[in-house]
């Protein structure tokens, strides 16, 4: 277990959290203010978020699955590997 990894993936899980809770808050304030000048911005504020948001889970998980059990070897051999086995 690779502890420096883990803790990689931990903070991203953190920033995960934290993003789902603020851009779902953030598109809702845009849509309760349509007729305002900056709804756009915010709008797209609060999507951009949620898009980070989706990202940092993605990342946050898969480094958490490195840290755990250890990162994925590759299984194709090149045809050098492969003359020396037999």
């Amino acid at each position: 277990m690779d502890t420096t990894l883990l803790r990689k993936g931990l903070r991203r899980l953190a920033w995960f959290i934290s993003l789902a809770f603020i851009g779902p808050v953030v598109i809702f304030q845009a849509f309760k203010n349509q007729d305002h000048p900056f709804y756009i911005p915010v709008l797209t504020i609060g999507v951009l978020i949620c898009v980070f948001c989706i990202g940092f889970g993605f990342l946050g998980i898969r480094t958490l699955t490195d840290a755990l059990l250890g990162q994925k070897r590759s299984t194709k051999t090149s045809s050098s590997d492969q003359a020396d086995k037999y």
